[in-house]
């Protein structure tokens, strides 16, 4: 597997795989092939959403001053989701490029791309694997990843945390509406600030939580600087959960280095063995991966055991099993934002379940891992980042029966 650096990537929202991966290919195409005009054809999810997702503006502003003329071709089917075609000129240099979801690209028959040229870290790729090592060696996880990823993943993972928190703080103040159409509210502030007289602890924590991970996807949605965890549009989970944690619990800077290196290992496995990507596998890829890294990540704050934390985050990819990736208009909003919150919530419960059901778990960590590809394999294209299902869908519809009166 690769350095857990692939699952963290510091960039701008509001999508990994429709901003941040086509602005890479751009960035790449344009420096082995400089020209005064480019041709971009999108296909599938990227050209059936990326305009709610912002995919045109990402070109545009990598490949300025030259000019750039974006095709969005809902028609032609293709075998990734998520392509692009690049040329110049008159179909020169034409290149097929696939965003394969987190931020990460393939050129098609090349070895240059940075999926391919990518070094491998580790030498297990299960999670059967890697438990028996750290049992063998007496070790924990996170000193799993510190070994094979040395000292210096240490100031990479404290760069993330800090980006994570700027990304709290600046959701926490921002308000009004989000661009795009939907007239979608910013809720973050109003349910940090909304305290009652006699609230419970069990209620303030559930507002707390949410209101963190609500400033983060908010802030993501805005196209603002966030961290892929794994992905642009479930990156409030992780951060919410541990900005909480470390405040209720009073946790230092190295735990939380320590606890987001074990939810990247959890990440890192889901990506080589699955997905990550809600157009190839559904949100269940996205928004379940990160809920099993901060369950993951919070058993290592708690001390849990190895047992104890791969059912933690086994628990959250088997119930977010099937959930469909449905976002209306195209945009990172509705109903990501919201999920973002109720997954952070799921992640704390699961880790209390973990803690006292762990010896009557039946279903291994590698097993769920493989059961949500193939749930997301059978899922229909139109619940995989098409706009073209459910919830989309039905919001579509009542748009445009409201338009006709």
């Amino acid at each position: 597997m690769q350095s857990i650096k692939a699952i963290f990537k510091i960039g701008y929202g509001p999508s990994s795989s429709h901003t941040m991966g086509p602005a890479k290919a751009a960035d790449i195409y344009k420096k082995k092939f400089p020209s005064d005009e480019y041709t971009v054809i999108l296909y599938g999810s990227l050209a059936k959403t990326g305009k709610g997702h912002f995919t045109d503006k990402a070109l545009k502003d990598v490949f300025a001053p030259s000019k750039v003329n974006i095709i969005f071709d809902t028609q032609t089917e293709v075998a990734r989701p998520n392509t692009m075609d690049i040329f110049t000129g008159q179909d020169k240099n034409r290149q097929r490029v696939i965003s394969i979801g987190g931020g990460d690209i393939l050129f098609e028959g090349e070895d240059y791309s940075h999926e391919q040229k990518a070094k491998k870290v580790y030498p297990h790729s299960t999670f059967k694997w890697i438990a028996h090592y750290c049992d063998k060696n007496s070790i924990s996880l996170s000193d799993y990843v510190f070994e094979f990823e040395g000292e210096e993943i240490k100031k990479y993972l404290a760069e993330v945390w800090r980006t994570m928190n700027v990304a709290i703080s600046t959701g926490l103040k921002a308000t009004g509406i989000l661009a795009g159409g939907l007239k979608v509210e910013r809720k973050a502030k109003f349910l940090f600030n909304q305290r009652f007289i006699d609230e419970s602890p069990e209620t303030r924590e559930n507002r707390m939580v949410c209101s963190y991970a609500y400033a983060v996807a908010e802030n993501n949605a805005g196209g603002g600087k966030t961290v892929t965890a794994p992905t642009c549009g479930a990156c409030g989970v992780l951060p919410a959960v541990l900005c909480y944690t470390k405040q209720k619990r009073k946790f230092d800077e190295d735990d939380i280095v320590r606890a987001l290196a074990v939810a990247g290992l959890i990440g890192n496995l889901i990506k080589h063995n699955a997905s990550i990507s809600g157009a190839e596998c559904g949100c269940q890829a996205e928004i379940g991966t990160a809920c099993a890294m901060a369950a993951a990540a919070l058993g290592e704050l708690y001390g849990m055991t190895i047992e104890q934390i791969e059912y933690a985050a086994e628990m959250a990819i088997e119930h977010h099993l099937g959930l469909t990736c449905d976002p209306v208009n195209g945009l990172v909003q509705i109903p990501c934002i919201e999920r973002n919150a109720v997954a952070a919530m799921r992640a704390i419960n699961l880790v209390n379940l973990a803690s006292f059901l762990y010896t009557t778990r039946r279903i291994s960590f590698d097993t769920i891992v493989k059961t949500m590809y193939e749930t997301g394999s059978d899922l229909s294209h139109r619940y995989r980042e098409t706009s073209e299902g459910g919830l989309a869908k039905a919001v579509y519809e009542k748009q445009k029966k409201a338009g006709k009166k």
